[in-house]
């Protein structure tokens, strides 16, 4: 015979009465039985546990250390398995994502709903959603960075999903809006719009331009709709992600031979929760709003070795 945490329980009792026939009471046993299951445990063991007399019974010195284990050890285990149990009924916890401005948040979102709560913390800031991640704020920030430009600093995992060109969006009746991609260097006298961010895009843009020949002009840093706007009514030429779904009135358009490039990237703090499926469902979002975008995929087909990441 093992020990039990059942046997605990009954030396512990007797000590607490004082005596076998009250812990037999207190337990619902026979006396006789509960003083066989006495002798059992006192052969498994190895000695007596109590001095037994018409007085009662009192801890030999074994007793006193199975005693003074069995006070240890059988709270410990009640403490087990109600935890156990709370975890067990607790409710599945949720998804705490930040992100930046960019097209597949939805995708991703509608994703992980399907699976289990879902909460969204947006900025312009990485660096401001990066820092709510390292504080246990959020489980994911999914962000991104330009070129070849390295992570983000931090105690953060990162994850590509994918690495996209930069396209252009322009007025439908823009010459550019018919091409089937538009040379940077011959939007040379254009106007940009960009929406906010904290990284190195507008140098990565300056770059590009010094690459091309030129220096861009007025540059205006705003929110998506009035980006949207201002290509609408012809006053400036929208820097986008190849993902990006063009609004009504506006045509979205390459740039030949890819001069910007993007990287979509997925951060998590190292105890987030379901980490790998996480991530999968972020590419699978990035691939859907590929499909939905008969631009890129058409691109993509020109240009292989863009896209999801594998």
């Amino acid at each position: 015979m093992d020990l039990e945490l059942r046997h605990l329980r009954i030396v512990r009792a007797v000590a607490d009465a004082g005596s076998v026939s009250k812990a037999a009471s207190l337990l619902g046993l026979a006396q006789p039985a509960l003083t066989a299951q006495l002798k059992r445990i006192e052969r498994v063991l190895g000695g007596a546990l109590f001095e037994r007399d018409r007085h009662g019974a009192r801890p030999t010195r074994l007793g006193e250390l199975v005693l003074a284990r069995a006070r240890v050890l059988l709270p410990a285990a009640k403490e087990l398995q109600d935890e156990a149990v709370r975890f067990a009924h607790a409710p599945t916890p949720g998804f705490r994502i930040g992100a930046t401005n960019g097209p597949i948040l939805g995708g991703l979102v509608d994703r992980l709903a399907a699976d289990r709560p879902v909460s969204t913390y947006t900025s312009w800031s990485a660096h401001e959603l990066t820092g709510r991640v390292e504080l246990g704020r959020l489980d994911y920030v999914l962000t991104g960075a330009c070129g070849d430009s390295g992570t983000p600093s931090g105690g953060l995992l990162w994850e590509t999903i994918s690495v996209d060109p930069v396209f252009c969006l322009v007025a439908e009746d823009h010459p550019a809006a018919k091409e089937k991609e538009v040379e940077l260097a011959d939007l040379a006298e254009e106007q940009w719009a960009v929406t906010p961010g904290d990284g190195c895009f507008a140098d990565c843009f300056a770059m590009a331009c010094a690459r091309a020949g030129f220096t861009p002009g007025t540059i205006y840093e705003t929110d998506v709709p009035t980006c949207t706007h201002l290509a609408q009514v012809g006053r400036a030429v929208v820097l986008c992600q190849a993902t990006h779904q063009p609004a009504q009135g506006l045509a979205m358009v390459p740039f030949a031979g890819a001069p910007l490039r993007w990287r979509q990237l997925l951060g998590r703090h190292p105890t987030a929760p379901d980490a790998a499926w996480v991530v999968a469902q972020a590419k699978q979002a990035h691939m859907d709003a590929v499909r939905r975008s008969p631009v890129y995929h058409d691109w993509l087909v020109r240009n292989p070795g863009y896209g999801t990441a594998p």
